[in-house]
């Protein structure tokens, strides 16, 4: 099933998105990783197309084919949320299912718990908690963040002579992934400079927080959910292996669905096989929600 490719102006800047399926069917709004872009989906979103959704991948700002922030702004967690609902306000998502990977799923769980109005059902593919600071730590994160940010300027992003050298380059990246994930990231990922390809999405992405929330914050915000929620977690991703008792603390006391999917952090992405895999959860989930509100 082929993608149509949409921009949604936002006003203050314009996203990349693809789409599937029907649009007057229940709408499906996927939110990718981070340093990743839409095809991040593509064995994921025409599969749940095919079951009778309408999805939309975006390129979130500064990612694929969207822009980047204005000289002066950053890329914020927060910013991201909003930039989510209001893309959902342009495709006349008035209520959604709500599916995230990674940072994507992050992003899902702040609007989810802050507009509950808004989010249906809440899909997540090894993405829950952001990354935490405690308040003692805060001077030395700004710290760090404004010496990279000052450094940032004498820094040039790398030129690949041939396309397949950027690929390989991608494969290990955040997440380590299979030469045919890379190969897609790298479809909206790439542009064509004097001397070869390098990289579309803005190098500010790769600046430090210079605030992060506290674990406080980051629990209150998944205690607040209300939308019944599937976690999906990879056994070799970035959550279940490193983290395996913090998670279960954070699980407890939730009514988060979770299932374990054999595969790394791209598990979604890096074969088809491992995308049906986590379709044929998501749709499992799903037809069990479907009568609710």
């Amino acid at each position: 099933m082929p993608a149509e490719q949409l921009r949604l102006d936002l006003g203050h800047l314009t996203l990349a998105a693809q789409a599937w399926g029907n649009p007057e069917l229940p709408p499906i709004l996927l939110l990718h990783g981070w340093l990743d872009n839409s095809a991040t989906f593509v064995h994921v979103a025409p599969q749940l197309a095919a079951a009778g959704y309408y999805v939309v991948a975006l390129d979130l700002p500064g990612h694929g084919l969207s822009d980047h922030r204005a000289v002066g702004c950053g890329y914020w967690l927060w910013d991201y949320v909003s930039d989510v609902l209001l893309a959902a306000d342009r495709l006349g998502f008035t209520q959604f299912t709500l599916a995230g990977h990674s940072m994507g799923g992050i992003i899902g769980v702040l609007l989810s718990a802050s507009l509950p109005e808004r989010v249906q059902r809440l899909l997540l593919i090894d993405g829950l908690l952001p990354y935490t600071a405690e308040a003692d730590e805060a001077p030395q994160k700004l710290a760090d963040f404004l010496r990279a940010q000052e450094a940032l300027g004498g820094k040039r992003k790398p030129v690949y002579p041939e396309r397949e050298l950027a690929v390989k380059a991608r494969m290990q990246g955040v997440g380590s992934i299979t030469y045919e994930a890379a190969e897609h990231l790298c479809e909206r990922g790439l542009e064509a400079v004097e001397g070869g390809f390098t990289w579309r999405s803005d190098a500010r992405l790769t600046l430090p927080s210079p605030l992060r929330l506290s674990r406080a914050h980051a629990l209150a915000f998944v205690q607040r959910i209300e939308a019944p929620t599937l976690l999906l977690l990879a056994e070799q991703g970035m959550l279940l292996t490193p983290l395996k008792q913090q998670l279960e603390t954070v699980l407890a006391g939730t009514h988060i669905e979770h299932h374990n999917l054999p595969g790394g952090h791209h598990l979604h992405l890096d074969s088809a096989e491992g995308g049906q895999l986590v379709v044929e959860q998501m749709l499992k989930f799903l037809a069990k929600n479907e009568s609710l509100p």
